[in-house]
């Protein structure tokens, strides 16, 4: 099938009151998702899902036809969600991506980005919900971008129509890592006491081979793909790197294989309980439940893993991110294993409440632990 390198014009393309379903992260079809948004006003209402957004297609200004939902407020997200047009689904990443092979939601169109290969077709950078959404869509349209990697794993099923093809206009979104500060490295410091061996960029040196993990040996698996171009070449057509639907990368099943599992993840706040929340602040939806709960329960199956969450003690306005209670509840205290900030880590697991709490309050900012320390008098909580 040619492509088309014209605009596409979405009307009667998009119906009334479709759910339009596109690739998230640097997997979103930025040729396809300008060209959608630019016409929306123009088209009937019609709701969206996105995932995280790292480009600028989605903002505030967007048509007030279009209804927006998440799984979570990530990257330029935010925008739509501090309007107050994103509704989020509270849903674990691993089970809102079931949901779509389950029929749960049901697309109508779907937007996908594509690398071509010999005539093979790959998602590419992300091995996510689309494929499972196209399953059923009635229409699937398709931007065949030169620029992406072509991946194994995340090879583009056969029994999936593609009805439209269009040529790409830019290459894919790229999200450049950001320079760490004093306190982003105490934190990484405190945190490497707890890993086997730290990975910073080392497959290329030959230190990381994949070779012990217990399952899938010699090749590096992940879900998605988010990086600069330079990531981007390393993986095209890369057998050694595997981009595997979320069935597979986050299965606790899965996770529980492979030896020393360590799992990495960040928080808005912890409770002296140790409950984190990564999802809400002041009531408003700032974050997302995203993969948490899967590796964290993922690592703690493991022989030898570590779930370990990391946050700075103190968020941007000076408050303690080490609170009494948190208001929402991303990962049930249950299942805590380590937390860490710059002050130090905090080793819960197997810790009664009280002992949580002397332990959470010693790795809290040093002008914040008085405050935290009155929360002990009285009854034990």
């Amino acid at each position: 099938m040619p492509e088309d390198s014209s605009p596409i014009d979405f009307a009667g393309l998009v119906r009334n009151d479709d759910l339009v379903v596109c690739g998230q992260a640097t997997a979103e079809p930025v040729t396809l998702t300008e060209a959608l948004m630019a016409q929306a006003a123009q088209l009937p209402p019609f709701r969206m899902i996105i995932g995280p957004v790292f480009s600028e297609t989605f903002s505030a200004s967007c048509a007030g036809n279009v209804s927006f939902q998440s799984y979570g407020v990530i990257g330029n997200s935010r925008r739509l969600a501090k309007a107050g047009r994103l509704d989020v689904i509270p849903s674990n990443y691993s089970a809102f991506c079931a949901d779509f092979a389950a029929r749960r939601y049901k697309a109508d169109v779907v937007l996908v980005q594509l690398a071509e290969l010999e005539g093979r077709l790959s998602a590419s950078l992300s091995n996510d919900y689309v494929i499972d959404a196209a399953r059923g869509a009635r229409l699937v349209i398709a931007e065949i971008n030169p620029d992406t990697p072509f991946t194994f794993g995340a090879e583009w099923p056969e029994d999936v129509p593609i009805h439209v093809r269009v040529a790409a206009r830019r290459p894919p979104v790229e999200l450049a890592s950001t320079p760490l500060d004093d306190v982003s490295r105490r934190i990484a410091a405190h945190a490497a006491g707890l890993i086997n061996d730290a990975v910073v960029d080392l497959i290329e040196r030959g230190a990381v081979t994949n070779a012990e993990k217990g399952i899938d040996a010699g090749i590096t698996v992940t879900n998605q793909v988010i990086g600069t171009r330079r990531l981007y070449r390393f993986a095209h057509e890369n057998k050694a790197v595997a981009v595997r639907p979320t069935s597979y990368t986050h299965s606790q099943n899965v996770l529980a294989r492979i030896n020393r599992l360590v799992a990495i993840n960040s928080a808005l706040q912890v409770g002296l309980d140790g409950s984190v929340n990564s999802e809400t602040l002041n009531g408003v939806a700032i974050g997302a439940i995203g993969g948490q709960l899967d590796f964290v329960r993922g690592a703690n199956a493991s022989c030898g893993g570590r779930a370990i969450i990391a946050l700075p003690a103190t968020a941007s306005d000076g408050t303690s991110r080490i609170v009494a209670d948190v208001e929402t509840v991303t990962t049930p205290r249950a299942d805590v294993d380590a937390i860490v900030t710059e002050w130090g880590v905090a080793e819960l697991r197997g810790c009664g409440l009280a002992e949580r709490a002397r332990r959470m309050i010693a790795i809290a900012a040093p002008e914040h632990r008085d405050a935290l320390s009155a929360r002990l008098r009285g009854p034990a909580r």
